[in-house]
């Protein structure tokens, strides 16, 4: 019995060392930045008028993946966080408040502007200034991120 084993054994130590020298086989590459069909255009971030304030961003997203998602989170370079806000109506008071996830399907479209929806950063860099870029992203539900270019403006700049 113990000389089966060994047999065995050696069998199995062949046939590990025959694969010796040859490259694994590699995954497949996947996309892990950029969504399929989304396309973010007109991204501008606009500085608070009190520096340490909150900046907003705003953008104009399009959808036109085959995949239903839902915008779940936000990242902005050089922001310590980052939370989609809209505008909600509670008790006769117009307030900002953050959004739960938009879920979106092929077709929608949306745009992120002053007054309604946008991406809020808080504690911005004081790097970021007026006349420079930063990067933003979209994560939907899952985990994929959309990233883009975002232009800086000042307070008193065209939003």
């Amino acid at each position: 019995m113990p000389g089966k084993l060994f047999a065995v054994a050696l069998m199995g130590a062949a046939l590990t060392l025959s694969g010796c020298g040859e490259s694994p086989e590699q995954p497949a590459a996947t996309d892990a930045v950029g969504i399929p069909g989304m396309k973010i255009s007109n991204a501008r971030m606009v500085l608070a008028p009190v520096p340490g304030n909150p900046a907003a961003v705003y953008f104009d997203l399009a959808y036109d993946g085959d995949r239903q998602v839902a915008l779940n989170r936000a990242e902005v370079t050089g922001a310590a966080s980052a939370a989609f806000h809209d505008y909600a109506e509670f008790e006769d008071i117009r307030q900002m408040q953050e959004m739960l996830p938009v879920p979106l399907k092929k077709g929608d479209r949306i745009t992120f502007e002053p007054g309604g929806k946008h991406l809020m950063a808080m504690d911005v860099s004081p790097d970021l200034k007026p006349g420079g870029t930063t990067e933003a992203a979209v994560i939907v539900s899952g985990g994929k991120k959309q990233t883009f270019a975002v232009e800086i403006r000042a307070a008193g700049d065209e939003r």
